[in-house]
């Protein structure tokens, strides 16, 4: 007997990727995953999310997820994605250990 699912992929990235500008302002980024080329759409009020993480973080990780759609001849469409923007802080170097005096 087998129960419904539901499909979803993370994707993450922290470069900031080329956009293309679709109708009513929606932008279409392209994630390449290993060969695979995923096209995802946004909306505009949620892709300022990434483009604000961009500008204020000098290092962040963005993970966008949403469920396989159409497929394209290089990938898949991704169907209902949204966006998370993280930002990445440094770890603090590790103090180095002290030795044992030798007397």
């Amino acid at each position: 007997m087998t129960v419904s699912g539901k499909l979803e992929v993370t994707i993450k990235f922290s470069q900031f990727p080329t956009v293309q500008l679709v109708e009513n302002g929606w932008k279409r980024i392209e994630i390449d995953c290993g060969g695979r080329i995923v096209s995802a759409t946004f909306r505009p009020k949620m892709f300022n999310k990434l483009e604000t993480a961009a500008k204020q973080f000098p290092e962040w990780v963005a993970s966008v997820v949403g469920q396989i759609g159409a497929p394209t001849p290089t990938g898949f469409i991704l169907d209902n994605p949204s966006i998370q923007v993280f930002e990445k802080k440094q770890k603090p170097a590790p103090e180095p250990t002290p030795t044992p005096d030798q007397t």
